[in-house]
């Protein structure tokens, strides 16, 4: 098993893999909606680029959930 770091992902610490990308922790936390937005350190990631940009110790994920109902 890999080296765990320390994110924050939705204002809560958690110990993820070193080397997760933000598309596995997507998997990893069960993330079904698919008007998902992520911030990482306060930047908007575009879905495009979730399997190619991965997390480092300390960073701020967060994982929004837009309510889109009328």
């Amino acid at each position: 098993m890999g080296s765990k770091i320390e994110i924050i992902l939705n204002g809560f610490e958690e110990k993820v893999d070193e080397g997760s990308s933000i598309s596995s922790l997507i998997k990893q936390f069960n993330e079904t909606d698919p008007h998902l937005f992520v911030e990482l350190n306060g930047r908007f990631v575009y879905a495009q680029k979730y399997s190619e940009t991965f997390v480092r110790e300390h960073d701020r994920l967060e994982f929004i959930n837009p309510d889109l109902g009328g």
